[in-house]
């Protein structure tokens, strides 16, 4: 189901144990040569398991431990103890909720830290049972209220994210540590104003969200720009929550949608720069006809067929023998068989605020890495035919899996990447001030190819840059000048002043300043792959004044 072009039993696991003031920690090495400098950064006693490449050691706080050098994980020992399985009567029927295997980290419903997420849809059932306490804020941004939902999509949403858990009632929501921001944008005609988007996005974040759901998207299209619904206030917005901390979820939208089916592109926002897009799956494990492809923009997949949720009790109320009233079994047919990748992202979305949940601090940029890393590959062998390994344009890294994210943020996470986003020239740029400077950032060429820091340089000021791009990648590097407003335009390539562009990761370019002003360094991943990288900048004193 979609709207603005369009709105876009559970198994036994092992989970780990409670965390108590004193326990026992396995920690890996790459090899069974590495043991000695890992037992010399431990300190105090350590056991050696050699021949495996590990150690055994007790504390009383484990956090230090994921940073030490030379350790591959961290995992804390103890009795196993089966996962936490829900109440709630319907969860039997969210067959999503095993195959992401959302509860199966936790061997007991988690008490955590509330994080506050948006859901940017057509408003909510505020008087549904499963909401009790479970809406923070609510604002309209097209007349009617947001607490009223006359087309069931945002409920529907809602539902799969925040739906009280272990109430013995309905179903289970993915986050029980979630209070909602209902933002309500969808007008009665079913199509989506972009200011009212905008400004919900804007409203979301001064009300801290962590997480923003954008269960919706306009049609993208690149080889036809009559079609295509790129929105520059759009990504203006997308661009502000991203800048203050926010991860941003999306549907990358469904066929029904385009002028044909399956599509290759994904829609708006989901095809915008550091928004994690999610496609559909099928219970046998395939790409739904319906979910649209992209072989950049598609991150990570979810279930996105026959998947039940909440439904507002006025939608429900003319199947008066149906006795679950307030849930999509109880809709018309196509809620009770509802499909679309719509449905999918919010389950990504629950599970980026989960993350969030047992780790306050965490970046962004670290939460969306740590679910498409820990995605479970799909192939043939998975059920998806047509899938290659590895990445592809039908399910982006693959299934989410909570269990294997949460468990990979309780051993090391990735890098922050603390100048993001800094995608381009101009005010976007990341500005970077002294004589020298040397960092280390990150690039993904699905999500972040290009990081731009403007430097100021004086009238004849020689300057030196080096960069030493990830591993195994083809990394570039360009100076720009100063009037330059965007990199990687065709438009734009007279303002280049240098650039080294050799084969491999490893480049350097030396320049004199024609004149005075902010230049800017480019930094860009020029072949698939990601990782961490470091640039140097050092500026030598003009020849002359």
């Amino acid at each position: 189901m979609t709207v603005r072009a369009a709105l876009a039993t559970l198994a036994v696991f092992l989970a780990l144990p409670q965390a108590a003031s004193a326990a026992r920690y396995a920690v890996g090495a790459a090899s069974v040569e590495d043991l000695p400098q890992l037992q010399r950064a431990l300190g105090g006693e350590t056991e050696s398991l050699a021949p495996l490449p590990a150690l055994i050691v007790e504390r009383e706080a484990p956090p230090r431990l994921r940073d030490l050098p030379g350790a591959t994980y961290v995992e804390r020992l103890g009795a196993r103890r089966l996962s936490f399985t829900p109440n709630d009567p319907l969860a039997q029927k969210q067959w999503h909720l095993a195959a992401n295997k959302a509860f199966d980290y936790w061997p007991d419903l988690p008490v955590l830290p509330r994080v506050l997420v948006a859901v940017i849809d057509s408003g909510i059932d505020g008087g549904h049972p499963e909401f009790q306490g479970r809406i923070a804020d609510w604002k309209s941004f097209v007349g009617t209220s947001a607490l009223q939902d006359t087309q069931g999509h945002g409920t529907f949403v809602a539902g799969v994210i925040a739906a009280t858990v272990n109430n013995e009632l309905g179903i289970a929501g993915m986050a029980p540590a979630v209070d909602l921001l209902v933002a309500k944008v969808v007008g009665a005609d079913g199509t989506i104003d972009i200011e009212a988007e905008a400004k919900a996005i804007r409203w979301a974040v001064r009300r801290e969200a962590r997480v923003i759901n954008m269960s919706l998207g306009g049609l993208r299209d690149p080889r036809n720009s009559a079609l295509d619904s790129f929105s520059p206030l759009e990504a203006a917005a997308i661009g502000y929550a991203r800048e203050q901390g926010v991860v941003v979820v999306a549907a990358i939208g469904n066929g029904d949608s385009a002028p044909r089916q399956p599509w290759p592109y994904a829609t708006y926002p989901a095809a915008l720069p550091h928004v994690l897009g999610v496609s559909a799956l099928a219970r046998n494990g395939s790409a739904p006809v319906f979910s649209n492809r992209d072989k950049i923009y598609n991150d990570i997949a979810a279930p996105g067929q026959g998947i039940v949720s909440t439904l507002p009790r006025s939608l429900t109320a003319p199947f008066k023998e149906c006795v679950d009233q307030g849930y999509s079994i109880c809709g018309t047919e196509d809620w009770r068989a509802a499909e679309g990748t719509s449905f999918a992202a919010p389950q990504v979305a629950a599970a980026a605020a989960m993350l969030i949940a047992e780790r306050p601090r965490i970046r962004a940029e670290q939460v969306t890495e740590l679910l498409t890393r820990t995605a479970d590959d799909v192939n043939p062998a998975t059920g998806c035919l047509r899938c290659p390994r590895l990445r592809d344009q039908f399910t982006g890294w693959g299934r989410l899996d909570m269990q294997a994210a949460l468990l990979q943020l309780g051993a090391r996470l990735p890098p922050r990447d603390l100048l993001e986003p800094n995608d381009d020239a101009g005010p976007e740029a990341a500005r970077l001030w002294g004589q020298t400077r040397r960092l280390a950032a990150t690039l993904d060429f699905w999500d972040d190819q290009n990081d731009v820091y403007a430097i100021k340089l004086r009238r004849d000021q020689p300057v030196f840059v080096s960069v030493r791009g990830p591993a195994g990648t083809d990394t570039n590097l360009v100076l720009w000048h100063p009037a330059t407003r965007h990199v990687d335009d065709l438009g734009s390539l007279k303002r280049v002043v240098r650039q080294s562009v050799r084969p491999g990761p490893r480049e350097f370019l030396a320049y004199r300043a024609a004149r005075a002003g902010w230049y800017f360094v480019q930094v860009k991943l020029g072949s698939r792959g990601s990782g961490r990288y470091r640039l140097a900048i050092v500026k030598a004193p003009p020849s002359r004044p």
